[in-house]
């Protein structure tokens, strides 16, 4: 029938119980604690959030924003790109038709829910005009309720690019 019986390894009483592997555990846990206790100065630990971080490099993926035209309209042109490559479908566009003389649609609805985004950057990749990037730098957002973390595309515009990420 396709059955395949996989013999057991430990038989004894003491096995069974994982005395061994719960012993070893707890013997690392120890050697650790003694160490930090003896060597309180050697510790190494930022007291977040009121020290920032300095090791972040310029390839990391902050916040996203969008970007803009000279006269301060999007360079999106709603083509679902960037929803379309995203593997955590948190990107939302609802499209309109554009008459500023750019292009022939802009997103009417551009939402990105950052509790479901896992900053992959594949939405940067995938988009053909440059309008979506994560170089924002903010790589602490926090909020108070779940909508706080949709960002619709006002606050997407407002987001601004860090100073750190000089590679434009």
């Amino acid at each position: 029938m396709g059955i395949t019986v996989v013999k057991r390894e430990g038989k004894s009483f003491k096995d069974k119980l994982f005395l061994p592997g719960i012993a070893t555990g707890m013997a690392t846990t120890l050697k650790h604690f003694v160490k930090n206790i003896k060597d309180v100065e050697g510790l190494k630990t930022t007291q977040y959030p009121e020290v920032q971080p300095t090791d972040i490099t310029d390839r990391y993926r902050g916040v996203h924003r969008l970007t803009k035209h000279e006269d301060d309209s999007e360079k999106c042109v709603a083509c679902y790109m960037c929803a379309t490559a995203c593997p955590a479908e948190c990107i939302f566009i609802e499209a309109e038709e554009r008459f500023d003389g750019y292009d022939e649609k802009r997103p009417k609805e551009f939402k990105i829910d950052l509790l479901e985004c896992v900053f992959c950057g594949y939405c940067v990749e995938a988009c053909p005009c440059d309008a979506i990037r994560m170089d924002t730098g903010i790589f602490s957002f926090i909020g108070g309720t779940r909508e706080e973390f949709v960002l619709d595309k006002k606050a997407l515009m407002a987001n601004e690019r860090s100073k750190d990420f000089s590679n434009d």
